[in-house]
């Protein structure tokens, strides 16, 4: 009886039987919806995170500016510029109140004020009192104990090489000689204050691959006769200058061979050279600790992008700053020097004929700190 009991099911009960599957279905439809936004949420909270780390690789750190909190304590007699920035700087020679002959010297890449020092020990004394020559060098933004300069390009530092002059008291005309990555500033005081020059001399001065009067097989074969590491480092400096901290700082792929002071870039009569002056104790010791002590961003890093980066004007087009023969500009060069290739000095003397040009033979980068050449350079300079 039971078994074969047929029972009756209202309508509403029916309807409630058949909606139980679609409720759940539509349930399992809603969950399987929300998956695409949480991967969604989740990548998008990852690339943040790799965006805020790789920010923080590539952001280069505060400069720990001399005379602050955590930077290094002011040594050096400083000038203050309009700007409001600091120059610091150091006296050689004769007093400049009873000089013949007032100069300015411009360091190097990874130098100081300190620099001349080896260049004015070559120098004979007799020389340097008879001709009163008076020398004053002072520290490049961001090196030593001068300020940063952040917006610093080749007009400002001939602007900050002007005021140096004026606030010293050097008079309406001084001379500027720059060695290595300072000689490639005198270029800018050759554009920007020429007026102010009674001569100037640019020593073994670095090259911008990228200035566009090179004809491109002449800059790209010296550009190849750099290390690799050097040739990467130039082009980051070029094209990605905000990359300069992270390529230089990373540990995947060598840096600049300058910045970690390899003697690869030298020649053979430059590291012969760099012996004879060691044992002689012609190199400050300061030479080597002052220059970085305010970091490597504002100074080396900052150098690179300057220097290689894209300039307002191009060194080969620059007018003779003496027309009437008042003074004279020197580019000197050694023959075997491999930081900076002769053949780009040669090229650029042909396009300046009023740059008297001195190539040095069986000579380096570093030609200045050999006997006799620094009493050939003055000689030349102030005569």
């Amino acid at each position: 009886m039971a078994a074969g009991t047929f029972r009756k099911i209202s309508a509403a009960s029916a309807r409630s039987h058949t909606r139980k599957p679609k409720a759940k279905a539509k349930t399992s439809s809603k969950f399987s919806a929300t998956l695409p936004g949480i991967f969604k949420n989740i990548l998008l909270v990852a690339f943040v995170g790799l965006i805020a780390i790789a920010y923080q690789k590539i952001r280069p750190p505060s400069p720990k500016t001399c005379g602050s909190a955590d930077g290094p304590p002011i040594t050096a007699p400083r000038i203050q510029l309009r700007d409001g920035r600091y120059l610091a700087y150091k006296e050689y020679g004769v007093p400049k109140d009873i000089a013949k002959h007032k100069i300015i010297f411009v360091h190097g890449f990874d130098g100081c004020r300190h620099s001349v020092f080896p260049l004015i020990a070559s120098l004979s004394q007799d020389f340097i009192e008879s001709k009163g020559i008076y020398i004053v060098s002072f520290d490049r933004p961001g090196y030593g104990e001068s300020d940063p300069h952040p917006a610093r390009t080749a007009k400002s530092l001939a602007y900050d090489i002007e005021e140096l002059g004026d606030q010293l008291g050097l008079g309406s005309k001084f001379y500027v000689v720059g060695f290595s990555m300072g000689g490639q500033v005198v270029w800018g005081v050759l554009k920007y204050i020429p007026h102010r020059l009674k001569g100037a001399a640019l020593l073994a001065p670095v090259v911008n691959y990228w200035w566009p009067s090179f004809p491109a097989n002449l800059s790209q074969e010296a550009y190849k006769l750099q290390p690799l590491q050097d040739q990467w480092a130039l082009r980051i400096g070029h094209h990605l200058p905000w990359l300069t901290y992270w390529w230089n700082t990373q540990k995947l792929f060598p840096p600049s061979s300058a910045i970690i002071r390899s003697p690869v870039v030298f020649s053979k009569p430059d590291l012969e050279l760099l012996q004879a002056m060691s044992a002689s104790g012609a190199v400050d010791e300061l030479e080597l600790a002052v220059p970085r002590q305010q970091g490597e961003y504002e100074s080396l890093h900052r150098d690179i992008n300057v220097g290689f980066g894209k300039w307002e004007f191009d060194p080969t087009e620059i007018q003779n700053p003496f027309p009437d023969d008042e003074g004279s500009v020197h580019l000197w060069h050694g023959e075997s020097d491999l930081l900076v290739p002769a053949s780009l000095q040669r090229y650029v003397a042909s396009k300046l004929p009023w740059i008297q040009y001195h190539e040095v033979p069986d000579s380096g980068h570093l030609f200045i700190f050999a006997p006799g050449n620094a009493d050939s350079i003055f000689q030349a300079l102030i005569y």
